[in-house]
């Protein structure tokens, strides 16, 4: 969960050396600060609302398990159109964070044979260094996981595309695209 980039625009540290045993719950709206920079981020046209609501719990000693949501209006390209196309998000957050150096992050059978990977089977926790983990960083992660890479207006699809007089595909983005280059 280590950023090697600029920090999220929705960082939360929160110090999870003492957590209770019923929880922390915590939250965030973002402001038009982060949106935007979430939008500019994240190569969307707005993000018009992003909010995430968590619980951290203690996991087997030092570990922490996240869980709750994260929520988003956005605006995106439509890949075909290139007309906005609002999109809402609604990603349910389940993770589990160990501490680097911990027992936990190293599973039992690691050098120990074979290695059998279940694709419905829970994720090995990730690491995090100091006493706080940054859940707006972790929301945003989940945030992007659940952006549509290649949005699509309904019913939008790709015409058949033709030779031309000179045997090039042409069609009629290729069309639209050599009009705006014409007036310029």
């Amino acid at each position: 969960m280590k950023r090697t980039l600029s920090p999220s625009p929705v960082s939360y540290p929160v110090n999870v050396s003492h957590l209770a045993r019923s929880g922390l719950p915590v939250w965030l709206e973002a402001d038009d600060k982060q949106r935007q920079a979430l939008a500019d981020d994240h190569d969307l046209a707005s993000v018009e609302s992003f909010r995430f609501d968590l619980k951290l719990a203690p996991w087997k000693g030092d570990g922490v398990r996240i869980t709750g949501n994260v929520r988003a209006a956005i605006t995106q390209t439509c890949v075909v159109t290139l007309e906005p196309l609002k999109a809402d998000i609604d990603e349910i957050v389940d993770a589990i964070l160990v501490p680097e150096g911990s027992n936990l992050a190293n599973p039992d059978w690691a050098g120990h044979g074979e290695l059998v990977i279940e694709a419905d089977g829970p994720d090995m926790p990730e690491t995090f260094s100091g006493d706080s983990v940054d859940v707006g960083a972790l929301a945003e992660e989940f945030f992007v996981l659940a952006i549509d890479p290649y949005p699509r207006k309904e019913g939008a699809s790709l015409p058949e595309v033709g030779a031309g007089e000179t045997g090039e595909a042409r069609g009629p983005l290729y069309e639209k695209l050599q009009g705006l280059v014409r007036r310029t």
